[in-house]
């Protein structure tokens, strides 16, 4: 228990550290007033662009990376995904993403299976009991639906199956198939506001954006997931 006390502190502080050192960087280059203009967005937008197409081999390696390191720092799935899309576009930042975070998850998955696995069954086995038994009756397919219900932070998802000792391959495969439709709709959000911006002069109204298809779509995919993630929770509640 020592030992895992010590590695929470140095895994914070470094967290903390990692965190301060990139707003400070951020910050002594950038003007709230420029980060917040449209022709900021624009312009940067662009220029990752370029440098996506200048050589897409070592810029999806570094984008494979940087979903590594996000996810080891405890970030949400949600920016990635968005993210994803908006410079690689719908396919192929779909393809990165899915890749990324499941395997980026899967990673921090052992991780914390090694070295925090009897910190959380002893702070969350017993609230999950009902579901401990569930995922004992078919592995991969409670894991699955576990990975496309969702409904709580990335990281917090990466840790809970912990509990339930499923298997990394499984945690993978799960989690790489659940998490396709969201992360899809996702990154046609993300792509289709990077074909505003790109097409855009001036910055859109409000109403401008929603009545983009590549904007309403993935909006309605969205609700259509939320909406059958209830009724799988309410029919698993009943089970």
């Amino acid at each position: 228990m020592k030992n895992t006390a010590k590695i929470k502190i140095i895994f914070g502080l470094l967290y903390i550290s990692i965190i301060s050192v990139f707003l400070w960087l951020f910050f002594s280059s950038f003007t709230l007033e420029e980060i917040g203009s449209y022709n900021f967005i624009k312009d940067n937008s662009k220029y990752l662009i370029d440098l996506k197409n200048t050589n897409l081999f070592l810029s999806s390696l570094f984008f494979l990376l940087l979903i590594l390191i996000w996810i080891f720092l405890l970030g949400f799935g949600s920016p990635i995904i968005l993210f994803s899309g908006f410079i690689f576009g719908k396919w192929y930042g779909s393809f990165l993403a899915i890749f990324g975070l499941s395997l980026g998850a899967t990673f921090f998955y052992i991780f914390a299976n090694y070295f925090f696995k009897d910190l959380i069954k002893n702070k969350l086995s017993q609230r999950l009991n009902k579901l401990n038994i569930n995922f004992k009756k078919n592995e991969f397919i409670y894991m699955l639906i576990y990975r496309f219900v969702g409904g709580i932070p990335f990281f917090i998802s990466n840790l809970l199956p912990v509990i339930l000792n499923v298997r990394s391959r499984i945690f993978f495969l799960a989690s790489a198939i659940g998490m396709t439709p969201q992360i899809f709709i996702g990154a046609s959000l993300g792509s289709g506001i990077e074909n505003i911006i790109s097409t855009k002069s001036e910055a859109p109204s409000i109403l401008e954006i929603i009545l983009d298809k590549n904007i309403y779509l993935p909006i309605s995919g969205f609700i259509l997931i939320i909406i059958l993630s209830l009724l799988i929770k309410k029919f698993l509640i009943k089970n």
